[in-house]
């Protein structure tokens, strides 16, 4: 099968080994995959990984390998992470995959990536995509889980007053996806046309130049990436709010951080989400994510695909298979 795969170097093989499902797993023939910030920065040595790059996707079962044939035929889309499913494993009981201690991770740890034709994953985290719901928007189930993890784990105020920092992909979809859950929330950025993306769906938007930053926000999430973004997000933050931090900031100089302490804020690291929210919300059709779609290439020009991704003003790249 044809395969994105990263060893040493990225590279398009013709003649991968065709995955077997293991017992309790599922066949899944990828139809759509979307490429994310994280397959590139593998590709510059993050987490050492080598194999199938890619970790979202939409597909169709072929086949499962368990009594269950449920799914067969059905179109799914698979969560990053599966767990140990050990029974003293208190993280796999809760189904909370995505900090089992010993989890395999699509395309980043220990797991054969979705940038092929077929991969394999436990039915129990693989989720049916509504008939609605075309491929392109299913695609980006993943990001939107993570943004609605927020929710998950934040219990957002009716009268909080909200601001997302940074209009990139993961800035614009929490944006959407917050607001679509009747937030009031604000994206600030410095793109003025990717501004424009959440603006025409509703959101409340402003340039960075033009906002005033002013310790008044109930709840701050930093999705820059950046030294300066962080310290934005704590100016922004009133005394005893929330600073979200959807992204990994990699500190290249000193930070002062005292005022979580004066200010008494708290600090909310923010990461995966569960899927069945991020599919309902795709389902009721109140967040359109086809704006952010730059481009759409065939795998057979996948490393074409990686370089488009590298530009500054692209969102989102998908592979086609």
């Amino acid at each position: 099968m044809k395969a994105v795969v990263f060893d040493n170097e990225l590279k398009l093989v013709n003649d991968y080994k065709k995955p077997e499902p293991k017992e309790g797993e599922a066949l899944v023939r990828v139809t759509l995959a979307g490429i994310c910030n994280t397959d590139y920065e593998i590709t510059k040595g993050y987490m050492g990984y080598v194999g199938i790059l890619g970790h979202e996707a939409v597909g169709v079962v072929e086949d499962v390998n368990s009594s269950d044939k449920s799914l067969v035929g059905k179109r799914v889309v698979p969560e990053i992470s599966y767990g140990c499913k050990k029974p003293d494993c208190d993280y796999c009981a809760e189904k909370l995959y995505r900090h089992c201690p010993e989890r395999h991770t699509l395309g980043i740890f220990h797991k054969d990536g979705v940038f092929a034709q077929y991969f394999t994953m436990p039915t129990e985290v693989l989720f049916e995509v509504p008939e609605n719901v075309p491929d392109e928007q299913a695609v980006f189930v993943e990001p939107l889980a993570a943004a609605l993890e927020i929710t998950e784990q934040l219990h957002i105020k009716p009268m909080d007053k909200v601001v997302v920092l940074g209009d990139g992909k993961l800035g614009l979809i929490t944006a959407l996806a917050l607001n679509a859950e009747n937030i009031d929330v604000t994206l600030v950025g410095k793109h003025q046309n990717k501004l424009d993306i959440a603006k025409n769906q509703g959101v409340k938007t402003s340039l960075l130049n033009d906002f005033k930053v002013e310790k008044k926000y109930e709840v701050v999430v930093e999705a820059t990436g950046s030294v300066s973004g962080f310290e934005t997000a704590l100016a922004l933050t009133k005394p005893r709010g929330v600073l979200v931090l959807k992204s990994t900031v990699a500190a290249s100089k000193e930070l002062n951080l005292a005022p979580i302490v004066i200010d008494e804020i708290t600090v909310l690291g923010s990461r995966c989400g569960q899927f069945p929210p991020a599919l309902r919300l795709l389902k009721s059709q109140k967040v359109d994510f086809s704006p952010l779609i730059s481009a759409t290439y065939p795998v057979d020009k996948a490393i074409e695909a990686f370089e488009k991704n590298k530009e500054k003003d692209t969102l989102k790249v998908l592979l086609k298979f």
